[in-house]
């Protein structure tokens, strides 16, 4: 048996002293020289009020935890974000993209750092007519060929590796989306959850208004009929009852669609129902961690997918490049070819082959330089995605601080108001004792007292909701389970 020439074991360590990649390498965008999010500093610790989520709040330097909804203390609440992100069908299509984008990664590093070796076999039953053989006659043959077949394209001017490159940053930026789809899914599940509790308060509250508005509007009916007032007092009343029944159906209306909502979130279908929060098990976190700016780019999952779209972008550069340039293919086979299996062997039967062939542009009527003219505009147009990524990432920081500094005085506002409107209270209900006032005039009180509970319990959702929006708005990745989320930088292992 003859043995395999050696040039063709040369064609691993050609493809190993390939030169260097054209184009520009890559390098992560400059961190924003600000140093902190608003014009004006915003108070480093909100005010304090009495009462339910009414605890000052103080900004602290630092990550968010990942399971930043557990610091609202709520099992309840823990529960509903874990269902949702177990169930969510959105959640499933990302992490099957994910995968995809990863095996298409595969496929092309295979495809590209390996030679492609194919074997090949073939049997055939022949005749040649006596005009054709030159020896008088015709005859039948078989003939029996195998064959393996090698190709290697030597990466030269790093065109194909600038195109693996940019496929591995295209599943980085597939895990960050996956990763800010978790961070988004769980602060809208909080959102949701929050607001349903906060709605069904409202509508809880607003159904004692309309009791104590009428319980008002009877007995002014009453005095109508003594003569003790008009019907202009009366008119008015049933006005007053007129306009706090028009706020149920509303109220109602958006409490349905928060718990169909919250349905969806969880990945039910709405006719399941949604497990009931109330706005007591819940507490204020009371330390914000909040980075810096400079932080904030490396932390935010959007923004890291957008940082690998310009990774892949500027690869994509490198391979217009290099196409501009020669390209160098090697070729050899091996095989084997005979009229019989039984007489075959390599002395009498082998064949074998050893090629190389260099393909350079000469004229493409421009559209080889029209497409590195292309990738480079593409490149500029995902850094200025990149930049208006970071500046929405800054509006949201920048808006829930400034909205629990609001929140806070707001709240605070409330609690005074309903501390004025129970003083009023309590001292109407003394003189009603004594006969010092008129049982209307007690309605009334009450009713005012009624009103600030419920604008109160407004502000203290309103509170949580925005600060459940600053943890989502600086909060860092949220590792997918099960997901693909080691792959662009690990090769892939087999053909």
């Amino acid at each position: 048996m003859r043995v395999v020439p050696r040039h063709f074991l040369v064609v691993p360590l050609v493809a190993m002293i390939a030169g260097c990649a054209v184009g520009p390498d890559f390098k992560s965008p400059d961190a924003p020289a600000a140093q902190r999010y608003n014009q004006v500093p915003v108070a480093a610790r909100t005010v304090s009020s009495k009462g339910l989520d009414g605890a000052a709040q103080q900004i602290v330097a630092g990550q968010v935890q990942d399971d930043w909804w557990a610091l609202f203390g709520s099992d309840k609440l823990n529960a509903l974000v874990a269902e949702g992100l177990a169930h969510s069908p959105n959640l499933d299509q990302l992490k099957a993209t994910l995968r995809q984008a990863q095996e298409n990664y595969n496929a092309q590093y295979g495809s590209t750092v390996f030679p492609q070796v194919d074997g090949s076999l073939s049997a055939s039953r022949n005749r040649i007519s006596a005009a054709t053989s030159g020896t008088g006659g015709s005859y039948i043959y078989n003939l029996y060929n195998a064959s393996v077949n090698v190709s290697y394209t030597l990466d030269i001017f790093g065109g194909n590796r600038r195109e693996l490159e940019s496929s591995a940053a295209q599943v980085d930026s597939q895990q960050f989306q996956l990763e800010a789809a978790r961070l988004t899914l769980a602060g809208n599940i909080v959102t949701a959850a929050i607001t349903e509790a906060s709605l069904r308060k409202q509508v809880e509250v607003t159904k004692q208004l309309v009791d104590l508005q009428q319980s008002q509007l009877d007995i002014l009916q009453k005095q109508f009929k003594l003569g003790a007032v008009s019907q202009a007092d009366v008119s008015t009343q049933q006005t007053q009852v007129a306009t706090i029944k028009a706020s149920l159906p509303d109220l109602n209306k958006s409490l349905a669609q928060a718990r169909t909502q919250l349905a969806v979130l969880l990945g039910r279908t709405p006719d399941n129902g949604t497990p009931e929060l109330s706005l007591e098990d819940l507490q204020l976190p009371t330390n914000l961690p909040v980075s810096l700016p400079s932080e904030l780019v490396r932390a935010r999952p959007d923004i890291q997918a957008s940082e690998a779209l310009v990774h892949a972008a500027t690869a994509q550069v490198g391979v217009a490049t290099a196409n501009l340039y020669p390209k160098i293919t090697l070729t050899g086979s091996l095989g084997l070819a005979s009229q019989s299996f039984k007489t075959v062997s390599f002395g009498n039967d082998g064949l074998w082959s050893i090629g190389a062939g260099l393909a350079q542009p000469l004229f493409h009527g421009g559209s080889l330089r029209a497409q590195k003219r292309a990738a480079e505009a593409g490149l500029d147009a995902s850094l200025a995605q990149y930049r208006q990524v970071v500046l929405n990432a800054f509006k949201n920081v920048s808006d829930s601080l400034q909205a629990l500094d609001q929140d806070a005085l707001a709240l605070q506002a409330r609690v005074d108001a309903a501390d004025a409107a129970k003083r009023s209270l309590d001292f109407t209900q003394a003189r009603f004792k004594l006969g010092g006032t008129s049982f209307a005039s007690l309605l009334i009180s009450q009713l005012q007292y009624q009103q600030t509970q419920l604008n109160m319990w407004t502000a203290s959702a309103t509170r949580l909701t925005d600060t459940a929006a600053l943890f989502q708005s600086v909060g860092g990745p949220l590792k997918a389970d099960g997901a693909v989320a080691n792959a662009a930088s690990a090769p892939a292992a087999g053909g």
